[in-house]
């Protein structure tokens, strides 16, 4: 082999050197991306279980508070109607001091913005949760397609390495940049697109 000829092949091996090394942060953005899509899918996953869970729990303290206010104004109108047969003045009032009771009972179930704890309010609090739940499920469903793109993007630029096909690389950059975009619509964007 003359001079010549090894210093030839000492510049391709160099220019091959450098194309690798170019890859090889490709790869590490991508990496690095990923990571980021993962740690926000998850952090949105938990998130959606959790308010998911709050909202079942608040909807079953509505349906407890519901059965109990029924209960109570069943007993109220039950006592209201034997109210009438109630013997002497006395007995009267004592069944309409329970009746009143009742009543209060019954309206206190219904509303009750101290604690928040009245029919009403667990019903605005489960559709918050509701909401919340679903806005994390958005976010999750984005991030979940961003990691896709991000993992897709690194075994095709991985193939560039062996293959030495350029074009791998070039679309590696554009997975990239198509899961950065989910990313983005996740974080900022989460119900633009309907994704099921």
């Amino acid at each position: 082999m003359s001079a010549h000829e090894s210093m030839e092949q000492a510049d391709q091996a160099k220019e091959a050197s450098h194309e690798n090394r170019n890859i090889a942060l490709l790869i590490a953005v991508i990496a690095l991306c990923l990571a980021l899509s993962e740690t926000l899918g998850k952090g949105a996953q938990t998130e959606s279980i959790a308010k998911n869970v709050e909202a079942s729990n608040l909807w079953a303290f509505f349906q407890a508070k519901s059965i109990r206010r029924t209960t109570v104004q069943t007993a109220a109108e039950q006592a209201k109607l034997g109210l009438g047969a109630a013997g002497d003045d006395a007995t009267k009032a004592a069944v309409q001091k329970q009746i009143d009771d009742w009543q209060k009972t019954a309206a206190r179930y219904r509303s009750e913005p101290e604690t928040k704890e009245g029919t009403e309010q667990l019903s605005e609090r489960a559709k918050i949760a509701e909401e919340e739940r679903d806005l994390a499920q958005a976010k999750y469903h984005h991030y979940e397609l961003a990691s896709a793109a991000f993992q897709i993007g690194i075994v095709l630029a991985s193939a560039t390495i062996i293959t030495d096909m350029i074009a791998l690389a070039w679309i590696s950059g554009l997975l990239t940049l198509l899961g950065i975009a989910f990313t983005a619509l996740g974080l900022f964007m989460p119900h633009l697109l309907h994704l099921p």
